[in-house]
């Protein structure tokens, strides 16, 4: 009888160690930059539902700030406040700016900076 080696295939221990190593370290970034985008969603969706305001052009700053903030206070967002938002009036109407950083720490001394900056725009009526 001629029999010949058969030959494993396969990964090794520490190719397996290192492969979740790996996984593991992209895990924990989405866990840790996850919320962040979140947050950034909830602050858009406040931002876009200032447009369905039909007076909103003849509110006043303070008014329109307050309304935002009342929507981050039930969304319970933190990383915006009132000095982020920014509102120019013009005769043509209301343009409202929010542009945000938000510093995660990662591990160590390691962090991530994610910078937001979204503005709508509400014509005179």
């Amino acid at each position: 009888m001629n029999q010949t080696p058969v030959r494993q295939g396969g990964m090794t221990f520490l190719g397996f160690v290192l492969l979740m190593c790996l996984v593991g370290f992209f895990a924990m970034l989405i866990i840790k930059i996850g919320p962040i985008y979140l947050d950034h969603y909830k602050v858009v969706a406040s931002l876009q539902s200032l447009k369905s305001d039909p007076d909103l052009a003849t509110r006043s700053k303070q008014e329109v700030l307050a309304s935002l903030a009342k929507h981050w206070d039930i969304d319970m967002i933190n990383s915006v406040t009132k000095d982020n938002v920014y509102i120019t009036k013009d005769s043509s109407g209301m343009t409202i700016q929010i542009a945000y950083d938000v510093t995660q720490p990662i591990m160590g001394n390691i962090d991530i900076v994610a910078h937001f900056d979204d503005s709508i725009e509400v014509a005179a009526r």
